[in-house]
C-alpha cells in the first residue's frame, strides 16, 4: 500500500483534491462531481452525499526531538510479547556493547503503559510507567514486540505514554503490524511513531534467527528511529474531512457515488445507498434527534460520533429509517469497554448483536429459523460492520487484524414468548430491564455454527452435553488462550423447554455449568504449550511438566472424579484426576431463539457484553402508525 493510499484508507483523510479515480473528479469547494469523457456528467439521478466518519476528538502532540546521539544515554526496553524474553536481553547487550557508558533498565525494572486509554480517562499503569520514566531519567523507550492485534496497540502504548512526556520512542513490530503502530499512536494523538520491523513472524523463529534477526535487523532501525529528525512527511493525518456535518462532499450518479465511497474507504465492498441529507432526515425524524445531536466518542480513532453519521451509516447500510432509535443504541454499545477489547486481534473476533424487547417484533426483525439471514437482521449486521469502520475507525489490514478476515456481523432476537412459555427470564430482564423494555445488546463471537442437538429428554444429560461442549469452546483453537471467556449460548425452544424442567431459570443453569464443566489439566496444558498465542514455549524455559504445574496453580486445578462425558467404559474402575474450571460467573449469556421446530444448542466463545436500553421518541406510535406499523403495545409479552 502506497503512503498517501495508507493515510486515505488508515485515518479517513485525504484531501478532496488528491482522491485517485477512474474518472477524475472535478472538486469546487468541498463539492465534488465525477467527470465523464467529453465534461459531460453521466446520465441518471446525480446524488449529493455526506461523509458518514465524525471527527477526531484527540489532537496531535507537539513530539520531542529525536536524540543526537545514544552515548551516555538511559534507555527502557519494555513490553513483553511475543520472544521479547530474546530479543530483549540482547538489544540490552548490544546497546552496551556500542554504548558502554549507556544505562538500560528493562521491563521487570521499569515495567510498562499497557494500552494507552482513549480521551478523558485515566489509566493507572499509564501514569504509574510516566512516573517511573521520569524517576530514572529515562531519555528513550524501545517497546515490543508487536506481533498480533491485541499485543501490538498494547506495546504501542508504552511508546505513545512515553512520547506525551517528551521521550522518544519506538515500537517493534512484525509484518503486518507496522500500520497497526503508527494508527493508533496517531489515534491517541502522537502522529510520528517510530517502528522497527522484524522480518518474520516471531514465536515461529529459532533462537538463533531471533538472535541474529536483533542484531542485524532490529538494532540498525532502532538507533535510525531514536536519532533521526522527524521530519513532516512521517506523520499519519488524523480526523476526517474538514468539512461541517451535513455539508456535500461529493455528487454523482449511484455508480460515482459508489467509486468514490470504495476510493474514501467508506463502504464494505458491497454497493452502498447513497447518504443524501434527504434520506439521512428521514431517519433522523425517527430518531427524535437533531443532526448534530452527539451520540458517542466511539474508540479506536476516538471520533466525534454524531446521530447525522449514525443514519448516514444506515443509510449506506439498507436500514429503513425507522430502525434508527435501534441504530443509535448499537453506537452507544459499541463503546462498551468489554465489547471493544478484543477487535483488533488476529483471532478473529467477530462482532454480533441481539435484541430484547417488542420494538423488534414491531419492525419484523426475525427471531425464528434462518434469522441472521432474513432481510431484517442482516441490515443490521451490516450497519455494524460500516459502523465499526466509519464510527469506530477499525480497517482491514490496520487495526483489525484477523489473519483469516472476518464473517459479516449478524443480528439475532431473543424469543420472549418462547421464555414466558417456559418460565425462563429473557436475558434483558436478567440484565434488571423491565419484560417491555427494548434493548440491544453488542457482543463479539470467536466462532459461528456447528452446533449440537440433543437428542434426549433428560434435562440433567443435555446440561452435561453443554457443559461437555463449553469445555471445547474456550478462548481460541483447542482452548489455547483463556479458559475463563465470555460464551453465548443459544438454545432453541424444544431444548430449553426440557432443560427448564431440571433448572428453574437460566442461572440455574448456569450454576450448574460452573459446577460440572470442566477440563483436564493434561489437555489444558498441551494445548497451550504447543498452541501458545503468544510467545514459543516449546523449547523456552518452562519444560512441559514446570508449565504444568504452572497452568495448575494459576488456574485453580484440583482433583475431581473423571467428567461423565471422558469415563471409563462401564466395569473398569476410574480414577479421580486433576481438572480445571472453565465457567465463571456472569460470563455467560443464554438466548432462548431459533427454529422452534428444531433441538439444537450453539455456543459462541467470545467477548463482553454491552447492553444499552434503545430510547423511542415521544411521538413514536404516531409515526409509526403513518409508517404503516401497528402500535407498540400490541408486540408485548406479558
Amino acid at each position: 500500500m502506497s503512503r498517501s493510499r495508507f493515510i486515505m484508507f488508515a485515518a479517513i483523510v485525504m484531501a478532496l483534491s488528491v482522491n485517485s479515480f477512474s474518472q477524475t473528479p472535478v472538486c469546487n469547494d468541498n463539492i465534488c462531481i465525477a467527470e465523464a469523457s467529453g465534461g459531460i456528467v453521466p446520465e441518471g439521478e446525480i446524488f449529493s452525499v455526506v461523509s458518514p466518519v465524525g471527527t477526531a476528538s484527540v489532537k496531535l502532540l507537539e513530539q520531542a526531538p529525536r536524540l543526537a546521539t545514544l552515548k551516555g544515554k538511559t534507555i527502557a526496553i519494555v513490553g513483553g510479547s511475543f520472544m521479547a524474553s530474546v530479543t530483549h536481553p540482547e538489544l540490552k547487550r548490544l546497546i552496551l556493547s556500542e554504548y558502554p557508558d549507556a544505562k538500560v533498565y528493562v521491563l521487570s525494572e521499569i515495567g510498562s503503559a499497557g494500552v494507552y486509554p482513549g480521551p478523558g480517562i485515566r489509566r493507572r499503569s499509564v501514569e504509574d510507567f510516566q512516573a517511573r520514566l521520569r524517576e530514572l531519567g529515562v531519555d528513550a523507550v524501545i517497546s515490543g514486540n508487536g506481533g498480533c492485534g491485541l499485543c501490538t496497540p498494547k506495546e504501542a502504548g508504552s511508546s505513545i505514554a512515553a512520547e506525551y512526556i517528551g521521550i522518544p520512542s519506538v515500537t517493534i513490530a512484525g509484518p503486518g503490524f507496522a500500520d497497526q503502530v503508527r494508527i493508533t499512536a496517531a489515534n491517541n494523538g502522537v502522529g510520528i511513531a517510530r517502528v522497527a520491523l522484524y522480518p518474520g513472524a516471531f514465536a515461529s523463529h529459532s533462537e538463533k534467527e531471533l538472535l541474529e534477526n536483533t542484531r542485524n535487523r532490529l538494532w540498525p532501525q532502532i538507533k535510525k528511529a531514536l536519532t533521526e529528525p522527524l521530519s513532516e512527511s512521517e506523520k499519519v493525518v488524523q480526523g476526517s474531512l474538514a468539512v461541517d456535518p451535513g455539508a456535500t462532499v461529493f455528487a454523482g450518479n449511484l455508480d460515482d457515488v459508489n467509486r468514490y465511497f470504495d476510493e474514501m474507504n467508506w463502504g464494505d465492498g458491497l454497493p452502498v445507498v447513497p447518504p443524501t441529507m434527504d434520506r439521512i432526515n428521514e431517519f433522523l425524524k425517527y430518531g427524535g434527534l437533531a443532526a448534530d445531536t452527539p451520540v458517542a466518542t466511539l474508540p479506536i480513532a476516538h471520533r466525534n460520533t454524531l446521530a447525522l453519521h449514525v443514519a448516514a451509516c444506515g443509510v449506506m447500510a439498507g436500514c429503513p429509517p425507522e430502525y434508527m432509535p435501534v441504530l443509535v443504541a448499537l453506537t452507544k454499545a459499541l463503546g462498551g469497554a468489554e465489547f471493544r477489547r478484543t477487535l483488533s486481534s488476529t483471532h478473529a473476533w467477530n462482532p454480533y448483536c441481539w435484541l430484547n424487547g417488542p420494538l423488534a417484533r414491531q419492525l419484523g426483525i426475525d427471531s425464528g429459523q434462518g434469522e441472521i439471514s432474513e432481510s431484517a437482521n442482516m441490515r443490521i449486521g451490516r450497519f455494524i460492520n460500516l459502523a465499526l469502520k466509519n464510527l469506530s475507525g477499525y480497517y482491514i489490514k490496520q487495526d483489525r487484524m484477523g489473519t483469516f478476515g472476518y464473517l459479516m456481523p449478524w443480528c439475532l432476537v431473543e424469543d420472549e414468548a418462547a421464555c414466558s412459555r417456559i418460565g425462563w427470564s429473557p436475558y434483558h430482564v436478567q440484565q434488571g430491564y423491565g419484560m417491555n423494555d427494548n434493548t440491544v445488546t453488542m457482543a463479539s463471537a470467536l466462532m459461528w455454527g456447528n452446533n449440537m442437538a440433543p437428542s434426549t429428554e433428560d434435562p440433567k444429560k443435555i446440561s452435561e452435553l453443554i457443559a461437555w461442549d463449553v469445555t471445547q469452546r474456550c478462548q481460541f483453537a483447542l482452548g489455547s488462550g483463556k479458559q475463563y471467556t465470555y460464551r453465548t449460548i443459544l438454545l432453541t425452544e424444544p431444548v430449553a423447554g426440557i432443560l427448564s424442567r431440571e433448572f428453574g431459570d437460566k442461572s440455574a443453569l448456569e450454576d450448574d455449568l460452573i459446577k460440572n464443566a470442566r477440563r483436564p489439566l493434561h489437555e489444558r496444558t498441551f494445548a497451550s504449550y504447543y498452541a501458545n498465542p503468544g510467545s514459543r514455549k516449546d523449547g523456552g524455559g518452562f519444560s512441559f511438566s514446570r508449565y504444568e504445574k504452572r497452568i495448575g496453580r494459576t488456574e485453580n486445578a484440583s482433583l475431581t472424579p473423571l467428567p461423565e462425558w471422558y469415563a471409563l467404559p462401564e466395569g473398569c474402575a476410574g480414577e479421580d484426576i486433576m481438572t480445571i474450571p472453565v465457567v465463571e460467573p456472569g460470563m455467560t449469556a443464554m438466548l432462548v431463539t431459533g427454529d422452534k421446530a428444531r433441538n439444537k444448542v450453539q455456543t459462541m466463545p467470545g467477548g463482553g457484553y454491552s447492553t444499552i436500553k434503545i430510547e423511542l421518541p415521544e411521538n413514536w406510535d404516531e409515526l409509526m402508525r403513518e409508517a404503516g406499523y401497528r402500535p407498540l403495545s400490541e408486540f408485548y409479552v406479558l
